[in-house]
């Protein structure tokens, strides 16, 4: 089993930044890959962001490209989404999963471990 916690969720103005943070504890986190999703009120849940076991490849959603990074430090068991130039249209609850696949099948593959996730709300 692994267990993930989410931190870091806030309000903040548009154009502002956000560091999101997932806890892992349990299994061997180091070999699991990490996705971020986000669901905003009304909406379905969408693929964020995802980094591989060893952080050498990441995938984004084209709407977040070039304005979120992913990251992983494995020593800490944790994962991380840095949100840069957020908009309103970021606001969602940010969750964050893992499982061990390839980071091409973190958007679309059921994964097993998700943590209870976290509101990010921007302003206007």
């Amino acid at each position: 089993q692994v267990q993930l916690v989410e931190s870091g969720g806030g309000l903040v103005q548009a154009g502002g930044s956000l560091r999101l943070s997932c806890a892992a504890s349990g299994r061997a986190f180091t070999y699991y890959a990490m996705g971020w999703f986000r669901q905003a009120p009304g909406k379905e849940r969408e693929f964020v962001a995802a980094i591989s076991w060893n952080g050498g490849a990441t995938a984004y959603a084209d709407s977040v490209k070039g304005r979120f990074t992913i990251s992983r430090d494995n020593a800490k068991n944790t994962a991380y989404l840095q949100m840069n130039s957020l908009r309103p249209d970021d606001t969602a609850v940010y969750y964050c999963a893992a499982d061990r696949v390839g980071v091409a099948n973190i958007p679309k593959a059921p994964l097993n471990y998700w943590g209870q996730g976290t509101q990010v709300t921007v302003s206007s």
